[in-house]
């Protein structure tokens, strides 16, 4: 049986983030502690767990078929990787980062001075289009604590809240790029696993696109609907049933969550009443 390969984190956040969303595709992922491999009982598909620094590689080689990955690796370790999807989890920022006594007025400042990173390549092409030249101290792991101990003057890291530089004394200057998580698919892959890929991708955008809406339903006169559905975005037409008091009726849609708060006011100036929003859980297009 032809079975799609997926690489995720072995661990950490990406990898909590990446069985919630196979999980809330409908496949069952059972793996144990520190289980590196696990074959899916209701679809196609062989889970690996990987370091998420060698997944690039492993896509590379063709090893594994497609892997959920932040792209910050990708940018560093994949070049020539196909991103099929962004997948809206798991999103960080890659920065540049001083002591807070650094008197920093922009990256020109940098210039000369030693940088402390996990991330030489993507700092390498920043600095080279800024026209800067510093020296790099390429490290893994507790890149923060590098101006602390003298080994730099400033860091390239990745930063989600920004807590781990202030309890470091540290600040940030600079934001190269944002980061999340993404789909990404080997080169190398066959013909026959693109199938089931293209089953797995119709799942994800379900998925996806549930997250990103809301169903709404609420209460209205009659002698509104045409002006409620005229500021209603969402889908191709609303549904609007009659309710038992006569002169009203019920509609129902789907909006973007992020912009019901943008029309709540109109729909309440119109006379729409007991509003509700509702999350959905999959959204099939």
């Amino acid at each position: 049986m032809t079975r799609l390969k997926i690489a995720i984190q072995k661990s950490g956040r990406l990898n909590e983030d990446s069985l919630k969303i196979l999980k809330e595709c409908g496949i069952a992922v059972s793996n144990g502690l520190d289980q590196l491999k696990s074959t899916v009982s209701n679809f196609p598909m062989e889970i690996m767990f990987l370091r998420n620094s060698d997944i690039p590689q492993y896509l590379i080689d063709g090893v594994v078929d497609i892997a959920i990955i932040g792209d910050n690796i990708l940018i560093e370790k994949g070049e020539g990787i196909e991103v099929l999807e962004k997948l809206n989890f798991s999103k960080c920022r890659v920065s540049l980062a001083v002591p807070k006594s650094f008197k920093y007025n922009s990256v020109k400042d940098l210039q000369g001075k030693r940088i402390a990173t996990s991330y030489p390549v993507t700092l390498n092409s920043y600095l080279n289009k800024n026209g800067i030249t510093a020296e790099l101290h390429q490290i893994s792991g507790s890149v923060e604590i590098a101006p602390s101990i003298g080994l730099a003057d400033a860091i390239c890291d990745i930063v989600s809240s920004g807590s781990t530089l202030f309890k470091n004394n540290l600040k940030e200057v600079e934001v190269m790029f944002r980061s999340e998580a993404v789909l990404a698919v080997s080169p190398l892959i066959s013909d026959d696993k693109k199938e089931i890929l293209d089953r797995l991708r119709f799942r994800i955008q379900s998925v996806l696109k549930a997250r990103q809406s809301r169903y709404i339903l609420m209460n209205a006169p009659n002698n509104k609907i045409e002006k409620i559905i005229n500021i209603l975005p969402g889908m191709r037409s609303p549904t609007v049933l009659p309710l038992a008091e006569e002169g009203w009726s019920s509609i129902h849609t789907v909006i973007e969550k992020n912009k019901f708060w943008e029309v709540i006011d109109e729909l309440k100036n119109l006379g729409a009443e007991g509003i509700l929003v509702v999350p959905i859980e999959k959204m099939v297009l």
